[in-house]
C-alpha cells in the first residue's frame, strides 16, 4: 500500500498526507464548499490550485495558489490550465465547485438570468473537464469530482434554472466516467442544506425564514445542517484511492433529508 506521511493540524489530529505530490484545481474556492474543499486537500498533502472571479484569495488558507478566472469563460478556463500545469507534482485532481444560485421561476427569469446561472454551473463544468482531460490522460490518470445538488433530482421552489443547471452537471458526470474511464474517475457529490451564502439567500426567499429553517431542521435525521468540511472529507475520499472502484455516481451528502417523509416528526 505504500507509506503515508503525517501532518499535525491546528485541532490536535494528525492528518494522513495521501495526496503528496498531486495538483488539486477547485473552482470557486473563495468561500463556501470551495474554501473548505482547497482547505482539506492541501492538508492531505495535496497542491492546491484554486480560482474564483474575485481578485484575491481572501481567507484561504496558508500553502494555496491562486488564480481569478471566470469558468464560464473559455480563455480564463485555459489560462487556469495552464497555470496548474506550472505547478510541482501532477497534474490529477479536478473539483468543479463554482456555482451560482438564482431564486426566480421559470416565468421569472430572462435571457441575462439563463446565460449567468448556465454559464457558470453549466459552461463552467463543460469549459473545466475539456481542459483538464486530456492533461490527466496525458499524466497517467486523474479524478473529477463536481460538485452537484440535490436539487437536481428534487426541485427547490423558486430555483427554476439552479435546478436545471445541477441536472446537467449530474448527467454530465456520468457521460465523463463512461467515455474516460478507466484513466479518469468522475463523480459529483450533492449536498444537501449546508450553511453557506447560498442556503441562507434560499431560506429568505420565504415569507416567515425561521419557521422554514425549522421545518427543515425538523427532516434532517442526523439533526443539524451541514457544513462546508462535510461536503470537502467526501471530496478528499472521492480522489483517494480508497474510492478507486467508485466512478459515474451522484453522491447525496445531505443529513438524511432526502430519505425522509416531509412529514415533519416533532408533529408526530
Amino acid at each position: 500500500m505504500g507509506s503515508y506521511s503525517m501532518q499535525h493540524t491546528s485541532c490536535g489530529k494528525s492528518a494522513v498526507r495521501f495526496l503528496e505530490n498531486k495538483v488539486a484545481v477547485v473552482t470557486g474556492a473563495g468561500s463556501g464548499i470551495g474554501r473548505a474543499t482547497a482547505n482539506r486537500l492541501r492538508m492531505h498533502g495535496a497542491r492546491v490550485l484554486g480560482c474564483g472571479r474575485r481578485p484575491s484569495r481572501a481567507r484561504m488558507g496558508s500553502g494555496i495558489d491562486w488564480i481569478s478566472a471566470d469558468v464560464a469563460c473559455s480563455n480564463d478556463v485555459r489560462r487556469l490550465r495552464r497555470t496548474a500545469g506550472l505547478l510541482p507534482g501532477r497534474l490529477c485532481i479536478l473539483v468543479n465547485n463554482a456555482g451560482i444560485q438564482l431564486e426566480k421561476k421559470v416565468t421569472d427569469s430572462t435571457d441575462n438570468d439563463w446565460r449567468q446561472v448556465m454559464g457558470t454551473n453549466c459552461q463552467g463544468v463543460f469549459n473545466a473537464c475539456r481542459e483538464f482531460i486530456p492533461v490527466m490522460e496525458a499524466n497517467g490518470g486523474g479524478v473529477i469530482v463536481n460538485i452537484g445538488s440535490i436539487s437536481g433530482r428534487l426541485a427547490d421552489p423558486g430555483l427554476a434554472l439552479y435546478n436545471a443547471s445541477k441536472g446537467f452537471v449530474h448527467a454530465l458526470t456520468r457521460s465523463i466516467a463512461v467515455d474516460h474511464g478507466p484513466v479518469i474517475r468522475c463523480n459529483a457529490v450533492c449536498p444537501g442544506w449546508i450553511m453557506t451564502a447560498m442556503a441562507e439567500a434560499a431560506f429568505a426567499q420565504s415569507d416567515d425564514a425561521d419557521q422554514i429553517r425549522r421545518d427543515a431542521l425538523a427532516r434532517h435525521p442526523v439533526g443539524r445542517f451541514g457544513a462546508p468540511d462535510d461536503i470537502a472529507k467526501t471530496v478528499a475520499w472521492l480522489v483517494s484511492d480508497d474510492a478507486t472502484f467508485v466512478t459515474g455516481q451522484c453522491l447525496t451528502v445531505d443529513g438524511g433529508l432526502s430519505a425522509s417523509s416531509p412529514i415533519r416528526t416533532d408533529l408526530v
